[in-house]
């Protein structure tokens, strides 16, 4: 369709939204776009006939045009801004609800809302709905963290409040939460958790009120920032006393009775391989050849579950957390230590008892024989990614001290390579993300950030526990009983279309059809930047495209391994999920597959998917929110100081920028002063007015560091200019004063040049790795 004629119908279509209540005959919709004559009526009516094909507008009984009903009331998230507005996303399809501050009913960032739509959207502009929200189902925000503020003796008497707390996290950090002389009485620049009694209302939209119940501590002592964070994300720290009395009963090494029913393997080779500061080993490794020169791996699993019975208070503790969480200078672990560096870890010359998939392997990376099974082991050695990568790069000394050893690491990094092919061939997207290792002294201050890098051990270790977790996920599949499965859905439509839109206009062609997506075009997409100057940019979008992957009792496949079968098998001393599914693999094999015992896990596993795949998001948030703090706090001592970059997204208020450690920052559009700027949202790119000059996602940028705000973990950037454009810059600033200083002699009110949105360096989706890989 001409765009002439697109133009008319997103013009006529915004006469309706804006008048929603109103009835239109032809000619006046005629006269209210000032077009008159047969052929603009001709092409009216055609346009009014397209919108009522596409439902948008609807034809009275009077041969009137109106705007078609929308939905009265929606169920979705409120997003605030923290200035005021906010959006809801209410629907899979239609973008979400634009809420002006006087239509939020007062709402608090993540709070489920009704929402009546008042306009609905203009796809035809890109212009989405707006609405109002009529009522708040559910408060989000039950409990805040934020630094005290105390009142004076005369203000306490006067107000009944004993001061107020204010939270460091943007979204909220607008709202004074006054804390009432009734709780705890912290001191100036405590860290608080605070109950929240009271929420905005319309005599006091910017203050909440509750009581203090915790001290974390002064904001400038060691380590309370990062607890901040911590108790602000609803995870705890400590372990309750009956947990760790539970813990204490447990004994610390495998006794007889233990042994019963399963598979001795302590006589064979089986190693760990982990990170160097690694202290809970819940998976070890061997492989062997076969006589009829098939591989043979053994991935052996600690059982968690041996231990952990169901019910227990170590369980029900395990279930509340759903996840360890791994911070830069500690683990907050979902089981006691006791359990996750003792009994539960598979430590070098100990027996420990263990669930093994035990898998028989071909050439062409197919597992032509397997078997799941409890079963008693002991690591040989403990293992770790330096050394094994330096073996098999041929380092002579660590070859000789690890002699017996060698030949098997040699066959593991063989199986890799086809484990590797045969994913590949699939079309499994291989992320390599660049992972950033936060190096803190003592008192928890960053004193330098490294880049980690994944060598050949690694992604071994990797490719044995897929095809663990692949081969568990089948096996229960194909018996077609209730199982947890890890999913990964098929991306949305539009992000798709724009990751690959994106590519193409960097010139990386893109093979397939875009109505029927398979992971193989991502994996080709990635296979064409590898090693480019592109590839770090083509993976943050290709991530931002993806849909989040969760646990479910509905196998749906994981997308992005190109896998129909997925499980979390091989992590379960610090995932929930993980020691579920060691649960059920002995309860299927004690009790069999009967009518009551599938009914039992059936009946279990929504709420188990749900619950877990929320813990995990909210330890995932927590780890950014203490990389980001620790990055900004490493860069504070740097403000002035220069830096290369690459722009990662643009916006419509500014650029995000990366720097080659992974910090991220906002250029703001009000700090590009060298040209008035403009937003091209369909090539996300900045455009200046008066230079030409393009910006887009990609292109390396020289920055300058201008401000490190630690407490908010945010960090603005300026663009280094040459000499020529700094004196242009120079001139459209003595311009734009001299302007606003006539404005105002004319008794005019001057206007800011920009007026841009706020922002957090943690802007993107991007799953970071946490200390072992997400897919083990």
């Amino acid at each position: 369709m001409p765009d002439k004629e697109n133009k008319l119908i997103a013009d006529i279509l915004e006469v309706f939204r804006s008048n929603p209540d109103r009835r239109y005959k032809s000619e006046q919709i005629e006269d209210v776009l000032r077009l008159h004559g047969a052929s603009a009526f001709k092409r009216v009516v055609k346009a009014l006939a397209v919108l009522e094909g596409e439902s948008k507008i609807s034809l009275t009984n009077k041969d009137e045009f109106r705007m078609a009903a929308p939905e009265n009331v929606v169920e979705g998230e409120f997003k605030g801004n923290d200035k005021g507005f906010g959006f809801v996303r209410y629907d899979e399809v239609e973008p979400d609800a634009f809420i002006a501050r006087s239509n939020t009913l007062h709402a608090v960032n993540g709070d489920t809302v009704d929402v009546k739509i008042t306009k609905p959207s203009n796809p035809w502009i890109d212009k989405g709905p707006e609405g109002e929200v009529t009522k708040i189902v559910e408060r989000s925000l039950t409990k805040a963290v934020g630094e005290f503020h105390p009142y004076s003796d005369s203000q306490v008497e006067k107000t009944g409040f004993y001061g107020y707390v204010q939270s460091h996290e943007k979204k909220i950090a607008s709202y004074m939460i006054f804390i009432s002389d009734k709780g705890l009485h912290p001191q100036m620049g405590d860290m608080v958790q605070v109950s929240i009694d009271e929420y905005p209302n319309d005599k006091h939209p910017q203050s909440m009120e509750g009581t203090a119940l915790e001290i974390i501590g002064n904001k400038n002592d060691p380590g309370v920032d990062i607890m901040s964070i911590v108790v602000d994300n609803d995870i705890n720290p400590e372990f309750p006393s009956e947990v760790l009395k539970a813990a204490e009963e447990i004994p610390d090494h495998v006794l007889d009775s233990d042994r019963v029913g399963r598979k001795d393997l302590t006589d064979n080779m089986v190693i760990t391989i982990d990170g160097d500061d690694s202290k809970d080993f819940d998976d070890a490794v061997g492989v062997d050849m076969l006589p009829n020169g098939n591989f043979h791996l053994e991935v052996h699993i600690a059982d968690v579950t041996h231990y952990v019975k169901e019910g227990s208070p170590i369980d029900q503790e395990a279930y509340a957390r759903g996840t360890s969480t791994y911070l830069v200078d500690r683990v907050i672990p979902m089981l006691p230590f006791r359990l996750s560096n003792g009994i539960c870890s598979l430590n070098p010359n100990e027996d420990r008892l263990t669930l093994t998939c035990d898998m028989e392997i071909d050439h062409e990376g197919n597992i032509v024989k397997y078997d799941i099974y409890p079963s008693v082991i002991r690591s040989k050695y403990r293992m770790t990614y330096n050394n094994v990568n330096e073996i098999l790069k041929g380092d002579e000394l660590l070859n000789d001290e690890y002699a017996p050893l060698v030949p098997m690491l040699k066959n593991m990094a063989d199986l890799h390579k086809i484990l590797f092919a045969k994913r590949h061939e699939r079309g499994a997207i291989d992320f390599e993300e660049t992972e950033a290792q936060i190096i803190v002294d003592e008192n928890g201050k960053p004193i330098d950030i490294k880049l980690r890098e994944r060598g050949t051990s690694e992604k071994m270790i990797e490719s044995f526990m897929l095809a663990a977790n692949e081969t568990v996920a089948m096996n229960y599949n194909l018996k077609h009983v209730p199982f947890l499965y890890r999913v990964h859905e098929k991306p949305d439509d539009e992000k798709v279309k724009s990751f690959f839109e994106f590519v193409a206009a960097m010139g990386v062609p893109v093979q397939g059809n875009l109505k029927e997506i398979t992971p193989k075009m991502f994996q080709d997409v990635l296979t064409k930047v590898v090693g480019t100057p592109e590839e770090p940019v083509v993976t943050i979008m290709l991530l931002r495209s993806m849909q989040q992957a969760r646990y479910s009792d509905d196998p749906l496949g994981h997308f992005g391994l190109a896998a129909k079968y997925y499980t979390h098998f091989t992590s379960p001393i610090r995932r929930y999920p993980d020691l579920m599914v060691h649960r059920m693999i002995h309860s299927y094999a004690e009790i069999g597959f009967t009518d009551d015992e599938q009914a039992k896990w059936k009946a279990k596993l929504p709420d188990v998917a749900q619950h877990t795949s929320g813990r995990e998001r909210i330890s995932i948030n927590a780890e950014r929110a203490v990389d980001d703090l620790k990055k900004t706090e490493y860069m504070a001592d740097q403000v002035g100081s220069e830096f290369d970059a690459v722009v990662s997204s643009v916006t419509s208020f500014g650029m995000f920028i990366q720097l080659d450690n992974t910090i991220e920052g906002l250029i703001h559009i009000s700090n590009m002063k060298d040209d008035f700027y403009e937003y091209d949202e369909k090539s996300m790119s900045m455009h200046g007015r008066g230079t030409g000059k393009t910006f887009k996602v990609g292109q390396p940028i020289k920055v300058k560091l201008i401000r490190a705000d630690v407490e908010h973990r945010q960090l603005d950037f300026e663009r280094v200019l040459t000499p020529e454009e700094q004196e242009q810059a120079d001139k459209r600033e003595a311009e734009f004063k001299k302007k606003r200083s006539m404005q105002h002699g004319h008794g005019r009110g001057g206007h800011g040049r920009h007026n841009g949105n706020g922002h957090n360096n943690n802007h993107n989706n991007n799953h970071k790795r946490r200390g072992k890989y997400e897919r083990r």
